[in-house]
């Protein structure tokens, strides 16, 4: 049997990025001169990608956009999001106590992000975090992304690890449902930017703090995993 997998997301999960996601989305939307996106608007906007995000925007402030205009306005948000960096985003609290308390316990932590690879790993980097995961994919690793089922299992098989032995932590829809696609057990979190209360995308635990995930939660939720004798579907 292989070592206890823990995946994670990263946007709203591991680490609390909305100041900088608003800022760097503002500063792109402000080339069409755009209203601001506020706090409250992001848990509409994020979850799939900073293009997505930036269609998104203009759909909230409800302007057009042309295919031909996002990859500028792509370039743009990058450029601000990565001269900023790591900016106001911080791990939320307990964060790195429970990293250390799950590989003190043996097991082996990942993350799985829709973030764009030279957005996350930059990111972890000058956060003194990115050493502590064995493996991070992100939203353009695969040829598919969250809550597609071959985006955990890739990063499952990367890791190391087993379907059966492992477990993701997210706070969005797309982070469950990548979960049941996958066969896995989840764990929501209540403090990120679902645009919905996490609970009611039924995942298997729900924790309000980092405190709240201990071994013995992570040991509890791969013993009643039904992936051994099920095949996962596929979204």
């Amino acid at each position: 049997m292989t070592a206890p997998l823990v995946i994670f997301d990263l946007d709203g999960t591991l680490i609390d990025t909305a100041p900088d996601l608003v800022a760097s989305l503002n500063y792109t939307i402000a080339a069409a001169d755009l209203a601001p996106v506020t706090y409250e608007d992001l848990t509409h906007l994020v979850g799939q990608g900073a293009r997505v995000m930036i269609r998104r925007a203009y759909q909230l402030r409800g302007a057009t956009i042309e295919e031909a205009e996002v990859e500028p306005l792509l370039a743009r948000f990058l450029a601000h999001y990565k001269r900023e960096m790591p900016g106001a985003s911080r791990p939320y609290p307990g964060v790195i106590e429970a990293l250390d308390r799950l590989s003190a316990a043996g097991m082996t932590i990942a993350v799985c992000t829709n973030k764009l690879e030279e957005l996350a790993v930059p990111l972890m980097d000058t956060l003194g975090l990115a050493e502590r995961f064995r493996v991070m994919t992100c939203g353009d690793t695969f040829p598919v992304r969250k809550p597609d089922a071959r985006h955990i299992l890739g990063t499952i098989e990367r890791a190391g690890g087993d379907p059966s032995n492992s477990v993701m932590i997210g706070d969005s829809i797309n982070d469950i449902l990548a979960a049941r696609n996958a066969g896995i057990p989840s764990i929501a979190v209540t403090f990120g930017y679902s645009d919905v209360p996490v609970a009611t995308l039924d995942p298997g635990h729900v924790i309000d703090r980092f405190s709240d995930l201990t071994v013995d939660l992570v040991q509890s939720l791969i013993g009643r995993n039904p992936v051994a004798s099920a095949m996962p579907s596929q979204r």
